[in-house]
């Protein structure tokens, strides 16, 4: 591959699919590729080991030790990156602007970090927990009522619905948002996609997006401030760690990242579970034998096929990576979902087996940017799966669509046949 001499990424990042060809180690506009990347991810350590330059002199990663190991490294961050295109947002009221809690480096991170992790608490997982085994009960039941032979788009009827009601539950949001966030939550995650990779129509697109939650973020921050209740959004309006609390401004960016992934993320990550249980027919009976095994499951079907697929991280200062050394302001891509099926760190890692007794992954990060509503989204996977475990269920006749976005594993249409179990 290249060397650091041939970087040929720009200071200003415009859609340019030659440079992306040359800057990722995959090409990002191959559909076969967005299909099923993981022959590709494994060709690629195959030829190019765990670590190496690309063409155009940005250090991919692919093992998992090594991923691991530069998520937790202080000495990689987002940085100024103009990989990942406006990761600035500007608040349209004061002009004031700042960063998403994803794209922070500490101190700030720290800071954030701090004060909402003090509103996720085990008593909430607890309260919310057997709410959203009933919502998926009863959105499965509608959905099997509603449809006489069975035939539905899991993504309508259960992924999108389901994390909706439950994070409506724990923020208290009313219900005329939730046709908004359905709209724009897959046109957000464009934002963790490279600037190269889009052209300036999606770009557009990913800012109106990202602009629906910011304004949301900021009704329901007005709308707590005034009249606060028990729920997620009143909580973080009082978190306070040494006298220190969270701005408007900051709270509303926060709001942004949590709404756009709990309603965006997490439907992903059922789609994602469901679609290989159901293509794995053998693994989804073992599983409806052994229900006990539900969270271990949902462990295993997110190593298998993650739904963060690559992040990119920036060197804040001189380090390496497995020996590569790395100077200061260059770029590494850390590959998540290949790292996830390295054969190092997992035997026969390109089987999925529920049954398997640890499936440590990178599918929520690793480090300080771990991601800070991983109990919710996990609870929420775990209850739909263990609700859809008791019907009769396969994929359906018609082809499911992924979205394009090289970032995030998404699929936007599931269709499935689903009846009452045989036994019921």
């Amino acid at each position: 591959m290249g060397d650091a001499a041939t970087a040929k990424i720009p200071d200003v990042i415009t859609y340019d699919p030659e440079v992306a060809r040359q800057a990722l180690p995959f090409d990002p506009f191959d559909p076969d590729f967005h299909a099923d990347p993981f022959p590709y991810y494994r060709k690629i350590r195959e030829q190019s080991g765990p670590a190496f330059r690309t063409e155009g002199g940005i250090v991919a990663v692919f093992g998992y030790e090594e991923a691991a190991a530069v998520m937790k490294d202080p000495r990689f961050g987002w940085g100024v990156n103009p990989m990942v295109a406006d990761q600035f947002v500007e608040n349209p009221a004061s002009g004031e602007s700042g960063r998403i809690l994803m794209f922070m480096d500490p101190p700030d991170h720290t800071r954030i970090r701090g004060l909402v992790s003090k509103a996720f608490t085990p008593k909430m997982m607890n309260l919310l927990r057997p709410k959203a085994a009933r919502y998926a009960r009863e959105l499965l039941a509608k959905a099997v009522e509603e449809s006489p032979d069975g035939r539905v788009d899991l993504q309508e009827v259960l992924s999108r619905p389901l994390p909706a009601k439950v994070l409506s539950d724990m923020m208290d949001i009313p219900e005329h948002y939730h046709p908004l966030f359905f709209a724009n939550t897959m046109e957000s995650g464009r934002g963790l996609d490279p600037g190269f990779t889009l052209t300036e129509e999606q770009k557009t697109g990913r800012n109106a997006a990202r602009d629906v939650f910011i304004n949301a973020g900021i009704e329901l921050v007005a709308a707590r401030r005034a009249a606060p209740g028990d729920d997620l959004i009143s909580e973080l309006t009082r978190a306070e760690q040494e006298g220190d609390r969270l701005s408007e401004w900051e709270l509303a960016m926060l709001l942004m990242n949590l709404l756009a992934a709990g309603f965006g993320a997490t439907a992903a990550l059922i789609g994602n579970q469901v679609y290989n249980l159901l293509a794995h027919p053998e693994q989804a009976e073992w599983l409806r034998s052994h229900p006990d095994h539900v969270p271990s499951a949902v462990e295993e079907l997110l190593r298998y096929d993650s739904t963060l697929a690559m992040v990119t991280r920036t060197a804040l200062e001189d380090a390496d990576v497995a020996g590569i050394p790395v100077r200061t302001g260059e770029y590494v891509v850390v590959m998540m979902a290949a790292a996830n099926r390295d054969p190092a760190a997992f035997d026969d890692p390109e089987r999925l087996d529920v049954s398997r007794a640890q499936s440590r992954n990178l599918g929520f990060g690793h480090g300080i940017h771990f991601c800070v509503a991983a109990p919710v989204a996990r609870m929420i996977a775990q209850e739909a799966l263990a609700a859809l475990l008791e019907y009769d269920v396969r994929l359906g006749d018609e082809p499911v669509e992924r979205w394009p976005g090289i970032s995030l594993r998404v699929i936007g249409k599931l269709p499935v046949v689903i009846t009452p179990a045989a036994s019921a």
